[in-house]
């Protein structure tokens, strides 16, 4: 049985953790396997916008422990520096962060350890009422190592990140909504229609400048002021091209706004 479902419908990837049985705990295969499906979703012309969500009651309850520690105690550095391009999660951690569709997950139950770590990595997050967030590794001596502390710092903060950190405590959905972890708290059997309510407003919008402005925000983190100004205005104009696909969509604005007047 695949542990990754994967089902393309309306220029949406759904992509389906599916180890529900182990809270869809991340091993080896499934790994490998969202490998894949990120590598195919980057590729697929047909595809805009992925959501990422989980089989069963957890959205991903992170390392699968039982194979994670075998395969590193006994590691070198050199192990470690050939996991740096992957990473645990499939990529989008780290080794495909840099996909510029955009990937929303739909939060349907527990995202701690390196399933909070995966739902941080995602550009939008939309949590059932259901949902719980933790960085439960510090309980079994570990810490985040997959982009964990370097994007709950980004995210909700130096104080949040600390906290959430050091506690290693569970947090709620509606708590992760206060701390700016998550857009939306929705009821669970809301989840999937919400997530699609935002891949909408997405694919509204011009696909070019979508995905110039990801790659852009991506790469002014971290810079100095003057340097992330100059890039976001490189990119931003060398992203239009000719202009074709800007005059297009403002003659159709200018067109329902014409005739909204004369109705």
């Amino acid at each position: 049985m695949a542990k990754v479902l994967y089902e393309k419908r309306n220029r949406i990837d759904y992509i389906t953790l599916n180890r529900p049985d182990a809270l869809n705990a991340l091993d080896g295969e499934l790994n490998d396997e969202l490998w894949a499906v990120w590598n195919d979703f980057a590729a697929d012309a047909a595809l805009d916008v992925g959501v990422l969500t989980g089989a069963g009651k957890s959205f991903c309850s992170g390392a699968d422990l039982k194979t994670f520690i075998p395969k590193w105690e006994k590691a070198n550095m050199l192990d470690v520096r050939k996991n740096v391009p992957t990473g645990i999660g499939g990529g989008i951690k780290r080794g495909q962060h840099r996909i510029t569709k955009p990937i929303i997950a739909a939060v349907n139950g527990h995202a701690i350890g390196g399933g909070f770590e995966l739902a941080l990595a995602c550009d939008i997050r939309i949590a059932s009422d259901k949902a719980k967030f933790g960085v439960f590794e510090v309980r079994y001596g570990l810490h985040q190592g997959d982009g964990g502390i370097v994007r709950l710092v980004a995210i909700a903060g130096l104080a949040t990140a600390l906290e959430l950190t050091l506690t290693g405590r569970e947090v709620t959905a509606e708590e992760a909504f206060r701390l700016r972890l998550v857009t939306e708290v929705v009821p669970h059997d809301n989840l999937m229609a919400a997530a699609e309510k935002y891949a909408s407003m997405i694919m509204r919008n011009s696909q070019q400048a979508i995905r110039s402005a990801k790659e852009t925000i991506l790469d002014v983190v971290g810079r100095t002021l003057d340097d992330a100004l100059r890039l976001e205005t490189i990119n931003a104009y060398s992203s239009l091209g000719d202009f074709s696909e800007a005059r297009e969509r403002l003659a159709q604005f200018y067109s329902k706004t014409k005739g909204t007047k004369e109705a």
